[in-house]
């Protein structure tokens, strides 16, 4: 194998599918080997996750990201100068300790963990290998993951025309990815077909590619959706389940959550038992962020009550090794959203997988809100071997890209491919 060491960095101010800048690098190794990323960057974000480091001023509105950009060509790349990028874990670690705050503020997460993918594809490269298999566990076969699709939009990602984030179809019945990206794609036609036939316009898309649209109330949506997948000729429940991403963080205040589209306010207990009651009357399989990031207590009524589901934390562990020890000990969730750009490195995002998978926790690999053309969440999936993957719709370059690059490895693999289907859920 030629050198494997880290002899340069370039970086740039790039921009994600929101429009706002992001950080772009590139890590060059001494043998010639490369690797190339550009980072996403979230809306609904959770006060725990690791800080991107913004330039202020009149730019973009202050959401520059030219400092971050010196800084990695700057102190993280003499951070990481000579050290071997085949070893992810001695990199992140002293990219971390180049930072030397806890949230990665100083120099920025974007900053750190553009050098962290690019450096992880760079060491794919100086191994012939795609970086799927170079990042597989030793011996562990790669698995497609199950997709979790956005169809329906509010919350942050849709101008908050319902309270609710998103929601999402689950291809429950699909055999292989290939046919279970397919269903999702009807579902998301026949979703709009039932809007459009209810004269509603359909033309206008949220963050991720989801139908934004007003309704009445957060519970009509599931209806929406329900009709959405019967009009794609499947059934609810048996081919293709529900799954919530409520983003209660989003709308508590003061101990109190607020339904502002339909003027209500509960209590932890009261979010509860509606969303009880929607589990009653509609295939739901999995809920995101019932209750808020810090409502611990809330959170173990909602495990207790909603255990036979998935539930599935995002702001609640941000992708945290500390704050999912916590979950682990008092039995919260059961289930973890990855996120890498919550914690700042591959490294870290990798031992967050490893320990829920270890304590039988699902786990999901999420994109944000503001992605890029990027294709390396896929390929984490499936040598992560996660299960489940969530990264938006069926529309937008930046969605289509990952569900692109999953096509073509399940392609490229042909009967190797293992495909995790509805049994990577945490309940099933």
């Amino acid at each position: 194998m030629s050198d494997t060491t880290i002899k340069r960095i370039s970086a740039w101010e790039a921009l994600d599918s929101r429009g706002k800048p992001t950080v772009g690098c590139a890590v060059f190794l001494g043998g010639g080997a490369q690797g190339e990323a550009t980072v996403p960057s979230g809306a609904s974000t959770g006060r725990h996750e690791a800080r991107e480091l913004r330039d202020g001023g009149t730019r973009y509105s202050g959401n520059g990201v030219r400092t971050a950009v010196a800084n990695a060509t700057g102190a993280l790349a003499a951070a990481v100068h000579g050290l071997d990028a085949i070893d992810q874990s001695a990199v992140d670690r002293a990219l971390r300790d180049a930072d030397g705050s806890a949230d990665l503020g100083r120099l920025g997460a974007n900053a750190v963990l553009a050098v962290s993918v690019a450096t992880a594809l760079a060491a794919a490269d100086a191994r012939g290998l795609p970086l799927y298999q170079a990042v597989a566990a030793a011996d562990a076969a790669p698995l497609l993951p199950l997709p979790m699709v956005n169809i329906i939009s509010g919350g942050a990602h849709a101008g908050r025309a319902i309270d609710v984030q998103d929601f999402l179809a689950v291809p429950l019945g699909a055999h292989t990815f290939a046919e279970a990206i397919e269903w999702c794609s009807r579902v998301r036609a026949g979703t709009a077909e039932v809007l459009a036939d209810r004269g509603v316009p359909t033309a206008l898309v949220a963050d991720e590619g989801g139908l934004a649209t007003t309704l009445p109330t957060n519970r009509s949506a599931l209806d929406l959706l329900l009709d959405g997948i019967s009009r794609a000729g499947l059934k609810p429940g048996d081919d293709v389940g529900i799954a919530i991403d409520i983003a209660a963080t989003q709308f508590h205040t003061d101990g109190r959550y607020r339904l502002a589209a339909e003027d209500r306010e509960l209590s932890a207990t009261e979010l509860v038992d509606e969303l009880e009651q929607w589990c009653a009357d509609y295939p739901i399989v999995s809920l995101e962020d019932a209750l808020a990031e810090d409502d611990w207590a809330g959170w173990r009524h909602a495990t207790e009550r909603l255990g036979s589901r998935q539930l599935l934390g995002d702001d609640l562990f941000v992708t945290n090794a500390s704050r999912l020890d916590r979950g682990l000990a008092e039995q919260i969730a059961n289930a973890v959203l990855v996120k890498p750009n919550q914690i700042g490195t591959l490294h870290d995002a990798r031992t967050v997988v490893d320990k829920a998978q270890g304590a039988r926790y699902a786990t999901v690999l999420s994109a944000r809100s503001g992605e890029t053309e990027d294709s390396w969440l896929a390929d984490l999936a499936v040598g992560w071997r996660t299960g489940q993957i969530k990264v938006g719709s069926t529309t937008r370059s930046e969605r289509t890209a990952k569900w692109n690059r999953l096509l073509r490895i399940e392609g490229e693999l042909g009967e190797r491919a293992e495909y995790a289907g509805a049994g990577a859920f945490a309940v099933r």
